[in-house]
């Protein structure tokens, strides 16, 4: 049960860099910091929007439009925080601990 626990927290962690490595991107391009036209920051943007998309979808569903600002990182990152820090501790330690006794 350990390593299920480690691997969930592994996976929440990953995507938790995802979103905010897309959130910084999406602010250096809407300064024109970095430009869309390169090849390789065209991909990484594509890869990173495939990547959060369903996750995003959901969320957008629910929330009321804002009108250009997009709350919904904001939304799953709170989500993640809160998955890692409440809920997988409460659900996994407990089965741990019965374990080892």
């Amino acid at each position: 049960m350990l390593s299920i626990y480690q691997i969930l927290q592994l996976l929440l962690q990953v995507l938790f860099y995802i979103i905010m490595i897309q959130a910084i991107a999406s602010w250096l391009i809407a300064f024109n910091v970095i430009n869309t036209r390169n090849d390789f920051v065209r991909q990484l943007l594509y890869a990173l929007d495939r990547i959060t998309a369903p996750i995003y979808r959901p969320i957008r569903r629910i929330m009321p439009d804002f009108g250009g600002l997009d709350f919904s990182p904001m939304v799953v990152i709170l989500i993640i925080i809160i998955l890692q820090r409440i809920l997988l501790p409460n659900l996994f330690l407990p089965l741990i601990a019965g374990q080892s006794a």
